[in-house]
């Protein structure tokens, strides 16, 4: 079941007369429950691609249909009601916040949710029980990311996007943090669409798209998801 379909999709920068596509053409289907790897070099378009799927930033020429809906068309605030009711995100930045413990942190994003999550349970499963009770100082940078990724999760949103998640962080921790959304992913059925320049993360994904110039150049189909602790790093 496809639950994001994106169709015929252009984003262009307008500069004066000079006109730069940072999106050129995109066809692409998601499918409910998958874990979708966007694969590519700096200035691939990659990150483009996130944020017009996700509503962050506006398409120039195409249609997005999220659950048969059209939401390329909604206006600004219509599509703000739509993230925050559907949608979680994680970037390299945490953006916690430090005068609330673990705890206090995820449930400030079990209450954007829809629905009640189960707070305890949510930080199980990015493993940080034992540390629910600390304040962000007192944690590493990969257990503040794991924090992140809970705090979004309590949302209980259907998709969760993924940028450079690893991107700040040694390969030692990245593959804890991976370990933890691949976690999600299949114990709460969360859908992931991670963006990466990293090769070697596409392994843990159902399917790997990989960008150049604008353009999918490339679809991989994986037929057995690589554990995160066997995955090369860099």
């Amino acid at each position: 079941m496809n639950l994001i379909e994106i169709k015929k999709v252009y984003k262009i920068y307008k500069s004066g007369k000079l006109k730069t596509t940072v999106l050129n053409n995109i066809n692409l289907d998601i499918k409910k429950g998958e874990i979708l790897v966007i694969l590519g070099p700096s200035g691939s378009g990659k990150t483009t691609m996130l944020n017009v799927i996700s509503g962050l930033d506006k398409i120039t020429k195409g249609t997005i249909k999220y659950n048969g809906k059209v939401i390329s068309k909604y206006r600004d605030a219509k599509m703000t009601k739509f993230r925050k009711k559907n949608l979680g995100f994680i970037f390299q930045t945490y953006n916690l916040l430090e005068h609330l413990n673990v705890y206090e942190n995820v449930l400030v994003g079990a209450s954007l949710g829809k629905t009640k999550a189960d707070v305890d349970r949510i930080i199980d499963t990015v493993g940080l029980t034992k540390h629910k009770k600390k304040y962000m100082h007192e944690l590493s940078g990969g257990e503040q990311q794991r924090v992140s990724i809970a705090r979004a999760l309590a949302k209980l949103p259907e998709v969760m996007f993924c940028d450079e998640p690893t991107g700040a962080l040694d390969e030692k921790t990245g593959k804890v943090v991976l370990e933890s959304l691949v976690e999600a992913n299949e114990k709460i059925g969360t859908t992931m669409i991670i963006v990466t320049h990293n090769p070697g993360i596409a392994l843990i994904g159902d399917r790997i798209i990989k960008m150049n110039s604008g353009k999918i150049v490339e679809e991989i189909i994986n037929e057995k998801r690589t554990n995160p602790k066997d995955i090369p790093w860099g």
